[in-house]
């Protein structure tokens, strides 16, 4: 917002005058360590370290848990590590200590444009614009959210169930390919080995492909994807090697160093890429049409499951829409839709590790069968077995607990103990989440994180990270990798303006 105070990364640097502490709980002494918590937490929030600011705001909220600014605070930091359920708990228990704290109605509203609750976030930016008319940063979100409010809205009214889809509207045949045009042809309408070749120098050197090759290739891949099952089964014959990547989201220079450390993937050299190929890295495009291509290539030997970030609302936020609009056309961006619908949601390989993007499942008697019939042509629900594919994460205690993202759940150790004994697993790959090292293994080496993008959008440090699985025994191999430099280009370049609130 055009105000300082609103704007400052830091937090707020005094509590708001209109939150009165509880005087008979909350002593003077506790009072003044909260506030030295507080301040402590503004120094690592400045630092960018937010799960410490996180840490210091409990402490201060712990001293003193009546003053809205403590989870006002501690709500900005969640957002800014993309735990937007955390941060909508804070932003509403902030209003619950005082209703006229308008920066809670600012995190509230960040948390969900982030969870795609667009309604909800225009009401509170409608509250603050009342509040600050004059604010210019304040009225062009609510501005910004209301346009998508309002083409969302649009866009189910025109929607009729026998509608044509975008596949079936697209001519191809007439598509003319220019003259000038010098980089890669399908062959016979077919990818190839020299395609997918020229296509990694072309994306590489920063040149696009022909819109006839690319929308080939998204009617291609979606016929191929449609004719799979939601649960595929891998098999790795004893002296063979098979690798698993995470999170791509978008950078195209790691996910070419991925391939120059472990090889090319190839019929002797299969590989499962384990969803979030887009969104966040600005060369999302790239990624995509490599990972399709290489699909099409070797279809029984290249694998791909959908992520959260392959879904209609999350391209619309962190980016990929506004990308595929900028290289193309809108059309293609919702035929993307189409195709992500398609993607399988988890690979089970050799009938023992089972691997989805998410984790595991709030309900507990979910089982293998479940996951194979269930329907996935479709955006990912906020409840069920396909949101919790797609969107869960372990937790170090037992139980399960509301997600810290707003969405899916988080399971401990017990629950995937459990589900392993009920299917008759020996452990769980998943992605979807950062680490130091690319890759983590908890729940008694039962439950591993793989995550693949280093140095994720340019600012967390971390390395990527695959695993190598023999077939004889399936122990998992780690090997971790530092990011690579990319032509200048900032991640999130074609997100939603909103994003300047986190």
């Amino acid at each position: 917002m055009a105000d300082q105070n609103m704007q400052a990364g830091e937090g707020d640097n005094k509590s708001d005058d209109s939150v009165a502490t509880d005087a008979k709980t909350v002593s003077d002494e506790d009072a003044k360590l909260a506030e030295e918590y507080k301040d402590k937490a503004n120094e690592f929030f400045k630092n960018k370290d937010y799960s410490q600011a996180v840490t210091f705001y409990t402490q201060a909220i712990d001293m003193n848990p009546t003053v809205a600014a403590y989870y006002g605070n501690r709500s900005f930091a969640y957002l800014r590590t993309e735990c937007f359920g955390y941060a909508l708990t804070d932003a509403n228990k902030a209003l619950k200590y005082d209703p006229k704290y308008i920066k809670a109605y600012y995190r509230r509203a960040s948390a969900n444009m982030a969870l795609g609750k667009f309604k909800l976030a225009l009401k509170d930016f409608e509250t603050v614009k009342k509040v600050r008319p004059n604010d210019k940063d304040a009225k062009a979100k609510y501005t910004e959210c209301n346009k998508i409010v309002m083409m969302n809205a649009f866009a189910k009214a025109i929607a009729v169930d026998d509608s044509k889809s975008i596949a079936e509207t697209l001519d191809i045949a007439n598509m003319a390919i220019e003259e000038n045009y010098t980089g890669p042809c399908l062959e016979d309408g077919k990818v190839t080995l020299k395609f997918v070749e020229s296509l990694l120098d072309t994306f590489r050197d920063q040149k696009k492909l022909h819109r006839k090759f690319a929308y080939q290739i998204l009617l291609d891949v979606k016929n191929l994807f449609k004719e799979q099952p939601s649960l595929v089964d891998i098999t790795v014959p004893p002296g063979k090697t098979f690798t698993v990547c995470g999170d791509i989201h978008g950078q195209y220079y790691d996910l070419l160093n991925i391939f120059k450390i472990n090889g090319m993937p190839s019929e002797s050299n299969p590989y499962l890429f384990n969803g979030d190929f887009v969104d966040r890295g600005s060369f999302s495009v790239e990624c995509i049409f490599t990972l399709f291509s290489l699909k099409l290539l070797y279809p029984n030997h290249f694998f791909m499951a959908r992520g959260n970030h392959e879904s209609f609302t999350m391209n619309q936020m962190y980016g990929f829409e506004g990308e595929v609009k900028h290289k193309y056309t809108q059309k293609m961006a919702e035929l993307f839709t189409e195709v992500f619908n398609w993607l399988p949601l988890c690979h089970c390989i050799n009938e023992k590790i089972l691997v989805m993007h998410g984790g595991l499942f709030k309900d507990e008697t979910v089982t293998l069968d479940d996951i194979r019939k269930c329907d996935r042509n479709h955006q990912p629900p906020e409840q069920g077995v396909m949101c919790d594919l797609l969107w869960s994460d372990p937790q170090p205690q037992c139980g399960v607990s509301e997600s810290k993202r707003g969405t899916g759940t988080q399971f401990g150790p017990d629950i995937t103990k459990r589900f392993l004994q009920r299917n008759k697993l020996d452990y769980v790959i998943r992605s979807h989440e950062v680490k130091a090292q690319g890759y983590e293994v908890a729940h008694d080496g039962k439950c591993i994180t793989v995550f693949s993008a280093p140095n994720y959008c340019d600012t967390m440090g971390n390395q990527g990270a695959f695993i190598t699985l023999k077939g004889e025994d399936l122990t998992p191999k780690f090997t971790s990798f530092d990011a690579v430099p990319h032509p200048q280009m900032k991640p999130m370049q074609y997100a939603s303006s909103l994003f300047g609130l986190f």
